[in-house]
């Protein structure tokens, strides 16, 4: 596999975690609410979009960390269960951390946006684009040779291109929570927010369970 498509598939989750209230763009509301001003929603963006890239990035390392010692074929079937299952317990338990209090700072925000990835996997939805640019298809050539076709562009092989693909799947998450988080603030306050909420609880389990199954399927 190669060309675009892996860093148009980051950047569309990206999006989609941004739309997600759970991942930001709620709290910036509210703060802004809170202090009644629009520079207050801003200031909280950047911190919440550091505490969602260390999220992702931590599941990268990880993923490519048991890469370097599992064979691709049981990484993929690790991963598809890992998601699947996730995706199943945040049917069941679909609850959200209020551990933190309104008054906080940069680091307190980054803090609180780490955690509310981790909690939701968010990470673990970029697995499958991640394994699938490791997929090879190996053509033979010639005795004792092979072609190898289809992979083009391995991301969990190279740290510098890892980087680059949570770097772009985090300004996707950071422009579309911006936006909604104005949209919000500007034009319809917090009266959608219950409905919202739990639209993208169910949306999200579901988004888990299908990236497990593409995953089996890579």
């Amino acid at each position: 596999m190669n060309g675009a498509w892996p860093w148009l598939a980051l950047l569309g989750l990206g999006a989609f975690h941004g739309i997600n209230p759970g991942m930001g763009w709620l709290f910036a509301v509210a703060l802004g609410l809170q202090e009644q001003r629009r520079s207050a929603v801003w200031n909280a963006l950047p911190p919440i979009a550091v505490g969602h890239a260390l999220s992702v990035g931590l599941v990268v390392a990880l993923v490519a960390l048991v890469h370097a010692s599992v064979p691709y074929q049981a990484l993929r079937w690790i991963a598809a269960t890992v998601l699947v299952g996730f995706g199943i317990y945040r049917l069941v338990r679909a609850r959200h951390p209020r551990w933190v209090g309104m008054r906080v700072g940069f680091r307190d925000l980054t803090l609180w946006s780490f955690l509310m990835a981790s909690a939701h996997g968010a990470g673990l939805m970029l697995v499958p684009v991640f394994l699938g640019t490791m997929h090879q298809e190996h053509v033979h050539v010639a005795p004792g040779a092979h072609s190898t076709h289809g992979a083009g562009l391995d991301l969990l092989n190279s740290p510098w291109l890892a980087t680059v693909a949570v770097v772009v799947h985090t300004v996707g998450h950071l422009v579309v929570a911006g936006l909604v988080a104005m949209i919000v603030y500007e034009k319809l306050g917090v009266r959608i927010l219950q409905r919202a909420w739990f639209n993208f609880d169910l949306a999200w389990a579901v988004a888990l369970i299908a990236s497990g199954v593409v995953t089996a399927l890579l």
